[in-house]
């Protein structure tokens, strides 16, 4: 994550590893218990890992509610998608719409370069109009679809031609490089698109580890009963 160049990703980075740092310490702690047979310590582990899970299930959930509208609408003669704000989950139009957060991530994932290089990955209409761009390409990089500006390359659109949409978008995006459509709501769809995307994929490592640090719940368990039979017997 840290080798990653947008800085959304570098955040991570810090939080991931100290999950990581304290499930080995909880880990520690039941193996000490186990080894010395020491029951106190397994109840720490156990109580603890216990909440580890429960807010691992709750943060689980919540990504799955926020992440759950979005899909997307398909336009004719275009082989991607192209994603509306309001379609999204209130959760993230609270979020896109603070304009100090909306700044902090248009700087982090919203690249002009990845725009200004859409003229040179597509040299001809014709490809550029056949291109599956990404959800933030799609929102950021050009004028929505339903405004009914003619392309005349990858990279540039005639602005004389009368908008077809009251659309506020239409009104927003410019040729200019260091403009485009960057405040724009579709580019805040495209990027909460792949907000979504990514922690979809957040979601699903996060049940994989649920189950796992489950079964170790469920050995532990077992441990601190083997433990006080054996306190009891003795």
């Amino acid at each position: 994550m840290s080798t990653h160049h947008d800085g959304c990703r570098k955040s991570l980075t810090l939080p991931v590893i100290g999950l990581g740092a304290v499930i080995f310490l909880i880990s520690v702690v039941g193996f000490l218990g186990a080894l010395k047979d020491i029951s106190i310590l397994l109840w720490v582990y156990l109580i603890t890992l216990f909440i580890v899970l429960v807010g691992i299930l709750v943060f689980t959930v919540l990504v799955f509610i926020v992440t759950n509208n979005g899909s997307g609408h398909s336009v004719t003669g275009l082989r991607y998608k192209e994603y509306q704000l309001q379609d999204f989950s209130s959760w993230f139009l609270k979020e896109l719409n603070n304009s100090h957060n909306w700044e902090r991530l248009k700087v982090c994932l919203v690249k002009s370069e990845d725009c200004n290089n859409l003229s040179k990955k597509y040299k001809t209409l014709k490809q550029y109009k056949s291109a599956k761009l990404t959800p933030i390409e799609a929102g950021c990089c050009r004028p929505p679809s339903q405004c009914g500006y003619p392309a005349a390359n990858a990279s540039y659109y005639d602005l004389t031609f009368h908008p077809v949409s009251p659309n506020n978008d239409c009104k927003r995006y410019k040729n200019s490089r260091a403009i485009k459509c960057y405040d724009c709501d579709s580019c805040k769809a495209g990027v909460a698109q792949y907000m979504k995307t990514e922690w979809r994929v957040v979601a699903i490592f996060n049940v994989v580890l649920f189950v796992v640090l489950s079964i170790v719940y469920f050995v532990g368990c077992c441990a601190r009963r083997n433990a006080a039979r054996r306190h009891s017997k003795a």
